[in-house]
């Protein structure tokens, strides 16, 4: 809410007046109240409709609810009335349920009016955020949870085998018991705070004659074995398993564009419900709306629009639309702050959001200018929110919490905060067409989610490949269950699934030291070996890289086969910059370009 202090109220003081509606098509004022009656509309409950009128304005009836008139007139969009209006008031209640009573009010109001202005600063907002490594066990997925631990950052790890993942990654390993072929294994709870997947799962190949306990044929490399699936099937494991995996995580890390919390998108309506909330909490006679008007929107589409008329009459001055509390708090801690697309009238105006469920509490505010006439993105990042109870800093509330966010309020006001006033403040009717709420993240864009997926997955059945040149996995496909062709499938989920992303396609994977010189390339067409180690430090250096994002990559070493690699271990190689090789990457190149005109059976 909104609040200043006054030696002198005119009419009913410290009374809160909050406006809700249904879905009305027009709209009946009181001569001397200005309450809306609400009419029957199809349209979604939150809005009042416009209809195709351009001229559509307010219409004004006499209405019998109770109020507390004193002298009204309306003169060229300002309302100099000093009345108040119980049945808004009542109606109001009702719509939000109710807020706490009026002596809390009255007593926390006087408190806090009373109360000296705070002199520090507001506090900055914590954030941090977790690694989760899934295949956490495996030959590049232990590597990747031991860079990430040298690099000091949080790591949690999916395993299936608990026993196994404490033996080989230590007793105080962050962990997640669960099978990704298995849903019901992947509990939303176990993903709270993750930022971050890295996946190395991958299904299991081993030698048909059997292998050793710590798999030394497996580590030879496909090439030096007659292979067969171990366990689940490749179908499981590369498909249904990371249909679940990303199910699993993707409201944790976020999506590229994204969280829409109201709006239009697509020919679909994300819907909020809007009340309005004015300054008769100071007696004042201030009153807005929601409305959806079908063809106010950018080109001529539909938008909510937020209007009304402000007046300073009674030591008035705001209008406001606040939604009630959300059944569900919205968790957006995967992205940097909220956008709106509206167009705008040259005013200033706020956004406040709470993570209370509690009706008066502080709110996190932060003020946004308009351009006159323009459609516009408005972006206000979470770390700008300033907390904010009845226009006063509060200096000791707690950071913002952008987990937990349980409401929203836009508000035009006269008042900003701690005295100062709103310098585009005028008096009259106003109106603001708002398209669309979302969560962004901040650009760069870094990857949220790195795969490590495989060399030949587009390479089975391509027509006029020569398969006796190919690796084992690209001849054996067929009798491998499919395996790469169920990479493929997978690589795609991730691709489709609007998560910031990286997919590498190594090369045979080997058991030698990181170091060689490497070759990136795209279109799925190079053959070869790369060290596991070069894997994970790549996997790694990729989720701080904008380079990386979004972008699809085979990687091998310049060492051929024949030809062993190590490294002395008093004069290691220097640590790669990997952003020389990510820059070189391009978008859209996935080598599936080969078989758009011939699809791989399955």
């Amino acid at each position: 809410m909104e609040c200043c202090c006054s030696a002198k109220l005119s009419s009913p003081s410290f009374i809160l007046s909050f406006q809700g509606f249904s879905s009305p098509v027009g709209r009946k004022f009181s001569k001397n109240c200005l309450q809306p009656q609400l009419l029957s509309s199809p349209l979604p409950k939150p809005f009042h409709q416009l209809n195709n009128n351009k001229h559509n304005t307010f219409l004004y009836h006499r209405h019998s609810s109770t109020s507390f008139p004193l002298r009204t007139s309306y003169r060229r969009g300002v309302i100099s009335a000093e009345s108040w209006d119980l049945g808004r008031f009542l109606k109001t209640l009702f719509f939000f349920n109710g807020p706490p009573s009026p002596v809390k009010f009255v007593e926390s109001l006087i408190e806090k009016l009373s109360s000296p202005s705070p002199e520090e600063p507001p506090k900055a907002m914590e954030t941090s955020g977790i690694v989760l490594v899934s295949g956490a066990t495996g030959g590049v997925g232990r590597r990747v949870v031991d860079i990430l631990r040298k690099k000091g950052l949080p790591v949690r790890v999916l395993v299936r085998n608990e026993e196994k993942a404490r033996r080989m990654l230590g007793p105080d390993i962050d962990l997640i018991v669960g099978d990704i072929t298995k849903e019901s294994t992947l509990l939303p709870k176990y993903f709270k705070g993750v930022r971050n997947v890295i996946n190395a799962v991958s299904v299991i190949v081993g030698p048909k004659e059997g292998d050793t306990p710590d798999r030394a044929k497996y580590s030879q490399g496909i090439k030096f074995f007659e292979p067969e699936i171990k366990g689940d099937s490749p179908e499981m494991v590369e498909y249904v398993g990371m249909k679940n995996l990303i199910n699993a995580v993707k409201g944790s890390i976020g999506l590229r564009n994204g969280k829409l919390l109201f709006g239009f998108e697509d020919g679909s309506f994300k819907e909020l419900p809007w009340g309005a909330l004015d300054d008769v909490v100071m007696g004042g006679v201030s009153e807005s709306t929601f409305q959806f008007d079908r063809t106010g929107g950018e080109n001529g589409g539909p938008t909510g629009l937020f209007k009304g008329v402000v007046s300073t009459a009674n030591n008035g001055g705001f209008t406001s639309i606040r939604t009630k509390n959300f059944s569900e708090p919205e968790d957006l801690s995967a992205y940097d702050g909220l956008e709106l697309r509206l167009k705008g009238d040259g005013r200033r105006y706020k956004l406040i959001v709470r993570t209370s469920s509690e009706w008066d509490t502080v709110g996190y505010t932060a003020g946004f200018d308009t351009v006159g006439g323009q459609w516009q993105s408005i972006r206000l990042p979470f770390s700008s929110l300033r907390p904010i109870f009845r226009a006063r800093t509060v200096s000791d509330a707690p950071p913002f919490d952008s987990s937990n966010v349980v409401s929203l309020q836009l508000m035009f006001s006269k008042f900003e905060y701690d005295g100062k006033l709103n310098p585009t403040f005028v008096e009259g009717a106003f109106q603001l067409p708002l398209s669309s709420i979302r969560s962004y993240v901040k650009d760069p864009v870094t990857p949220r989610f790195v795969h490590v997926s495989s060399a030949g997955v587009t390479r089975p059945e391509r027509p006029g490949l020569d398969l006796s040149k190919q690796p084992p996995a690209v001849r054996l496909n067929k009798e491998l269950g499919f395996i790469l062709t169920f990479k493929l499938k997978g690589e795609d989920l991730i691709r489709e699934s609007g998560v910031p992303y990286t997919i590498v396609r190594p090369c045979a994977l080997t058991e030698e030291p990181a170091g060689a010189d490497l070759i990136f390339d795209q279109g799925d067409n190079i053959t070869g070996k790369v060290s596991r180690e070069e894997v994970a430090r790549i996997c790694v250096a990729a989720l701080e890289s904008p380079y990386a994002c979004d972008k699809t990559f085979e990687v091998k070493s310049t060492i051929p086969f024949s030809e062993p690699f190590t490294v002395d271990p008093e004069n290691p190689p220097p640590e790669k910059d990997y952003d020389i090789y990510f820059k070189t990457l391009k978008d859209g190149i996935t080598g599936k370009e080969m078989l758009e005109q011939s699809p791989v059976p399955v």
